[in-house]
Parts: structure tokens; sequence; C-alpha cells
């Protein structure tokens, strides 16, 4: 059983008020929770890394829960993604352990989500910072919900870690006006629409 020992955590809360044109009535919030850990697996190439998402299903759970309160709750929350950033000693495949553990744990605390959800991973030095893309939670193809949050841990990764991301939003693009799929017509079946 690997261990993936917590060296630190960040939560990330942004209000967006506007983007240049008019301000909503309503801030756009959305918030990334980071948790920087222990990579078992660096310097060595592991044949079989899929059991140790098992392990990281409890940190998944923690940190949806942390970044569903500091967005007051999962009503109105619609859009999300996730992503890994992993040191100079793993490879992009120890960032791939984040996809159950992650995705899951947010579709499980959120309630009803159907569309996949949007990931990143790359290796990188300290202070690299990764593009998490964000999606919304029902209907991949909501364009206003296309996004991404920017996110690094300034001492991290070193070489033998790993920093796990997830991020949630309150609403797509804070002027979005790119037609397409609007939040009002999605039917939240297949995932896609």
């Amino acid at each position: 059983m690997p261990q993936f020992d917590i060296r630190k955590t960040a939560l990330i809360v942004e209000d967006i008020h506007h983007d240049g044109g008019p301000a909503p009535e309503q801030p756009h919030r959305r918030a990334a929770m980071l948790a920087l850990v222990r990579n078992p697996f660096a310097g060595r190439h592991e044949p079989d890394l899929q059991p140790a998402m098992e392990d990281l299903k409890p940190l998944g759970l923690a940190m949806s829960r942390r970044l569903i309160a500091a967005l007051d709750g999962p009503e109105g929350i619609d859009g999300y993604g996730k992503g890994a950033l992993v040191g100079s000693g793993g490879e992009t495949e120890h960032g791939a352990l984040w996809h159950v553990p992650g995705g899951y744990a947010m579709r499980e605390l959120l309630g009803e989500s159907r569309a996949i959800v949007p990931s990143a991973m790359k290796v990188g030095a300290m202070g690299a910072t990764l593009d998490v893309p964000l999606g919304h939670i029902n209907a991949a193809y909501v364009r206003s919900h296309f996004d991404a949050f920017t996110v690094s841990m300034p001492d991290g990764p070193r070489a033998d870690e790993i920093v796990f991301v997830l991020a949630m939003a309150r609403g797509g693009r804070v002027h979005s006006r790119m037609g397409g799929l609007e939040v009002w017509q999605v039917t939240g079946t297949d995932g896609l629409r």
C-alpha cells in the first residue's frame, strides 16, 4: 500500500467581478484545492499503478468537501475539473492516478453530474503552473463553461512529489457570449448536451 504523505495543501478562491465588461449581478466564483504529496513511485518504473488509486480516494473526498464548503455548498456548482503536476522524478502516468479518486469524489458529493471531468496532467519543475480545464458538470458542450484555472505550488512539486488539484465553479465565464449550447438548454441525459 503506497503512502501519499501530504506535505501541504492550499485552497484558492476567486471572485471574478468582471473581465473588462459590465459587472454581473453576482461575481463568478471558482475555487481550486491543491494537495502536495509524496510520490511513492518517483525514480522507478512501477508496472501496476492502478491499485494506488484506491489509496487516493480518501484524499479526493476530503479535497472535494473543502471545495464545496469554500463555494458555500453544492447548490449552484455547475463546473468542475481536475489535474496533477508531477515532479521531475515521476512520470505523467503518476498524475493519471488522480482520474478516479479526484473525479469520482467530486461527482459523488455534487450529486447528479453526467459530463466527463476535464483533466490535465504534466511533469514539471518546482513552481511550475498547471492549467486545470473546467467544464459543465452535466453537459460537455456548454461553451460558457469552457475555461481553465491556472494553479501552482511555489515550493513544489519537488522531484519526488505530486500536486493533485480539484477545481469547481459557480457559473461559466463571466462575459461568455460565444453561443452554442446554453445552460438553460441542457438536458443532462448523456453528459454531452
